[in-house]
């Protein structure tokens, strides 16, 4: 019953006036991004994640996978074709090292595909995705020989791969990791242990499967000092490259689970399973947060994907439902009702989940334009300062752009009513595949300790303090503008905001940590509003600059100026009540004894 229309000419809006795509071509990989280049690709995707991945959505929800008594698990009807489709057209290789098989395009053509992919089907996008963060860690950690080896197969399709942190007892607290690995006389080890929630755990899609496990090798350290990466894949490779020996790992069982039914969330059971050390013993954290950090970025993207499509569908409802009369007069008088779309509020809970939508695509790209500048850029200063950006930013948008795409994706399912509460319609899945984004690679709340305890202090303040300059000079320059003072006093108010929290966390976290504690979601969701808005003031002023340079879009440039005025009224205003919270301490929070919850 739910259909999808990739965002293609707003994801383009973005990519020429915000990113600047045509700015950065000097940097490998932007020479061959051309407007008309980047515009098929775009195009070619949104058609590919519409009329492949999204007809088996929610087939895909209702069927799940299924385990079998071997441990082999096959996916739902039709996805093991849509996966060779998507192999065979190269979708998993667009931004991959073309040392290695692939295209070599920016990382931001890559990220706005992967909205595309993800709106369409949440569980089938995992797949893929998590191979790309597999390759990242392989692609930044791995011995030339392991890079030779793996990276080939898996950017070309054929092999997959995973992430294993997770075990029963163990979950954001790594120090407590028991998987063991031990030292054989060829180099390889053994590894031992079980690894729970591992997404893509096991499948049908691909010839093999390539694990990356953090494991503890024999004698090393306690703590998460003392854990190391590990590449265990399910067939070992020959010495001719050919995966042929089944390694001793297997799926244990497929977690029962609220969402994404489609993606096999799998027990895994390391008996002895051969592996090979990635990167430096008992430097497992720093090489698996190469994944983890482009992951959390992948997650964002869902919480955007979700909101986007569950708007879509609330939207064409909200059109089509005749329900009631305009509260100013029938505004259909020839029609026994007026459509949903006349009403107040079935216009805010829309507008809401479309401007969050609109400025966290624009927030997304431009973050993902960061990490290609600093892979590349020459200047060792304008990599530092995107560099700055990722760090700042990376928990905001797995944090920030998640809860909002459960809100959007609840608002939008609330519009149809009833009918969002029934299977057939679709909309509650888009709730229930929304939620796992809130938890899996690292849960909102430490996104948020992360950003207030460490990203915050890290280099004396440098990133945040760019962020102010950057954003409070965007406000000085315009705020004389008429077409831009109703953006730019919202933005500034909204700025001044952060900074008094800022200051506020600076004179009371460090002598009561409690503070921080308390202080850190109602900071990340401020920083986020600030960051938003700031994106969303910046497409305002794109579309009065086209305007007034007579661009031929008109209606969409005016679409673009009305979204972000909803911004500034109704959603900026919110960065009183985080100050307000933030301000009012831990004393509140922490007084209740334990015992009375």
């Amino acid at each position: 019953m739910t259909s999808y229309a990739a965002p293609v000419t707003d994801t383009l809006f973005v990519l020429r006036e915000i990113v600047g795509l045509g700015r950065n071509q000097p940097l490998p990989g932007f020479e061959e991004a051309t407007p008309d280049l980047t515009a098929a690709i775009l195009e070619e995707a949104g058609r590919f994640a519409a009329e492949v991945f999204h007809p088996l959505n929610q087939s895909g929800d209702r069927q799940g996978c299924t385990r079998h008594e071997d441990g082999a698990v096959t996916t739902p009807t039709g996805f093991k074709e849509a996966y060779n489709l998507f192999r065979e057209a190269g979708w998993g290789g667009l931004s991959a090292n073309p040392e290695f098989g692939g295209q070599g395009l920016p990382h931001t053509l890559a990220a706005a595909v992967n909205e595309y992919l993800s709106s369409a089907n949440m569980a089938f996008a995992m797949y893929p995705g998590l191979t790309s963060g597999a390759i990242a860690a392989i692609e930044a950690h791995g011995q030339p020989e392991q890079k030779a080896l793996y990276l080939p197969h898996m950017i070309d399709g054929r092999w997959t791969g995973t992430m294993n942190l997770t075990e029963p007892q163990c979950g954001t607290d790594l120090g407590l990791l028991r998987t063991k690995a031990v030292p054989q006389a060829d180099g390889s080890y053994k590894i031992s242990g079980q690894k729970i929630f591992i997404s893509a755990g096991e499948h049908d899609l691909s010839e093999n499967i390539v694990h990356l496990v953090l494991a503890r090798i024999e004698g090393a350290p306690s703590g998460v000092k003392g854990i190391s990466l590990f590449i265990a894949p399910k067939f070992l490779p020959d010495e001719t490259g050919a995966a042929t020996v089944r390694n001793n790992l297997s799926c244990g069982a497929i977690e029962e689970k609220m969402g994404i039914h489609a993606n096999a969330t799998c027990v895994m059971n390391y008996d002895g399973a051969t592996g090979w050390l990635l990167g430096e013993a008992h430097k497992g954290l720093k090489a698996m947060f190469t994944m983890m950090n482009e992951a959390r970025l992948g997650v964002g993207v869902q919480g955007l994907a979700i909101g986007e499509i569950a708007y879509q569908n609330g939207a064409n409802y909200a059109r089509e439902r005749l329900q009631g009369r305009a509260l100013s007069g029938a505004a259909a008088p020839d029609k026994p009702a007026d459509p949903l779309i006349v009403h107040p509020d079935v216009r805010r809970m829309l507008m809401t989940a479309r401007a969050f939508n609109e400025a966290g695509r624009a927030l997304i790209l431009y973050t993902a334009s960061q990490a290609d500048i600093a892979h590349h850029s020459p200047d060792e200063k304008v990599k530092q300062a995107a560099n700055d950006w990722l760090g700042l930013m990376t928990p905001v948008i797995k944090g920030v752009l998640t809860d909002k795409g459960l809100e959007s994706a609840v608002m939008a399912q609330q519009v149809l009513g009833g009918h969002g509460y029934i299977a057939e319609w679709g909309m509650e899945q888009f709730v229930r595949d929304a939620r796992i984004a809130q938890i899996y690679e690292g849960a909102n709340g430490v996104q948020a300790l992360d950003l207030v305890g460490r990203k915050l202090a890290l280099d004396g303040g440098r990133a945040i303090s760019a962020f102010f300059a950057e954003v409070g000079k965007f406000c000085e320059e315009n705020r004389a503008d008429p077409a831009l003072s109703v953006y730019t006093k919202g933005l500034k108010k909204g700025l001044g905001d952060l900074q008094q929290a800022t200051l506020w966390l600076m004179q009371n976290a460090v002598t009561r940590p409690d503070n921080a504690g308390a202080a850190s979601t109602d900071y990340m969701h401020l920083l986020g509003l600030v960051a938003l808005g700031y994106m969303s003031a910046r497409m305002a002023k794109a579309g009065a600059e086209g305007l007034a340079q007579g661009g031929n879009d008109t209606s969409f440039l005016n679409n673009k100026l009305v979204t972000a005025r909803f911004f500034m009224d109704r959603l900026m205003p919110e960065t009183a009540a985080h100050l307000a919270r933030i301000v009012s301490g831990a004393d509140s929070m922490m007084a209740l004894e334990a015992d009375a919850f």
